[in-house]
């Protein structure tokens, strides 16, 4: 069991999303970065889709009943476990009835908490992410509020003998990390990778290099659907209407006012803006991270380059896989 003290400002659980459903108004949701979600599963051998939580700007205050395993990552919370800062990025052993809490973040916007055997919530068609807009999944379709307890799977054999080992040895956290953002061919810090999108063609020269060559600053207007970026306006050739077409995460849509918007796993399924650009599956993490005033600049790629990108990650996350296996095996 997991009793939640203190909720934080925004935390949910989530999932890697709720796909093929679309067609009924239902949005695939999960977690914002699901590299870094995926990451942190499988420092405690979770599977990718286990459940976990989500928490942004200002995490939760949570105790156990029994020692667990867990890991976090994401942006830079300040993490503590009875007042002891507490590592990221690896395997952590919580004890019985120690407080592990999550303060204010001190760069980035969300992070990710696993806990060894994931969280025990029901499936609503097929997933435990939290849709809060339907009130459905996660615990009871809403944000945690203190009071809240919840229940764990149990842990993989795999995990056991990593906690069992950590509690032999007096330890708290295990020696490996695994970082997501060092996996793969990341861009440059503040970059994100993006392709013209299908109605990149509407939109003025100017407009086009405008978009893949300014500093774009996040304004207050985002959201888990996403976020909308200030900078110069972005110009039609001529005015024209569009009929509602399916978009997806990393789509970047130009509402008539010229300012683009950044779909995030929890958009709606149907847009009726045109679509400039797509950001790179392997850089949307990159966006979920934005606070208001931070700046972001989009580099133009290829689609075969971001077929690359995407295999390189996850070669090197297949890598690091194998060799936790063969280390407790």
């Amino acid at each position: 069991m997991m009793r939640v003290t203190k909720p934080g400002l925004l935390t949910t659980v989530q999932d890697l999303g709720r796909p093929g459903y679309q067609q009924n108004g239902i949005v695939v949701g999960g977690a914002l970065d699901s590299f870094a979600a995926r990451a942190v599963n499988l420092c405690v051998g979770n599977d990718d889709n286990a459940a976990l939580l989500e928490m942004a700007q200002t995490g939760p205050d949570l105790v156990f009943e029994v020692d667990v395993l867990i890991a976090w990552g994401g942006a830079d919370f300040d993490a503590q476990v009875d007042g002891q800062p507490l590592p990221r990025d690896r395997a952590v052993r919580i004890a019985a009835g120690e407080v592990l809490s999550f303060g204010p973040a001190r760069s980035g916007l969300r992070a990710w908490l696993a806990i060894a055997g994931g969280i025990d919530v029901p499936l609503v068609m097929g997933s435990r992410t939290t849709y809060r807009r339907a009130g459905i999944g996660g615990h009871e379709g809403r944000p945690l509020r203190a009071g809240d307890v919840l229940k764990l799977f149990a842990p993989t054999p795999w995990a056991k003998q990593v906690l069992g080992s950590l509690q032999t040895g007096q330890k708290r956290a295990v020696a490996w990390t695994v970082r997501p953002e060092t996996m793969g061919k990341p861009a440059e810090p503040g970059v994100v990778r993006a392709l013209r999108g299908p109605e990149c063609d509407w939109f003025a020269k100017e407009a086009v290099w405008a978009f893949f060559t300014t500093d774009w600053r996040a304004s207050r207007e985002a959201d888990r659907m996403g976020v909308q970026l200030q900078g110069p306006e972005l110009r039609l050739l001529k005015p024209r209407e569009m009929i509602s077409s399916s978009v997806n995460a990393g789509v970047v849509q130009v509402p008539p006012a010229g300012q683009p918007i950044v779909l995030l796993p929890s958009r709606q399924s149907v847009g009726g803006y045109p679509r400039l650009a797509a950001v790179v599956s392997a850089d949307l993490g990159r966006i979920a991270q934005l606070r208001p005033g931070d700046t972001v600049r989009f580099v133009e790629t290829t689609l075969a380059t971001a077929h690359d990108i995407c295999l390189a990650r996850e070669r090197d996350l297949a890598r690091v896989r194998m060799g936790l296996a063969r280390l407790v095996g």
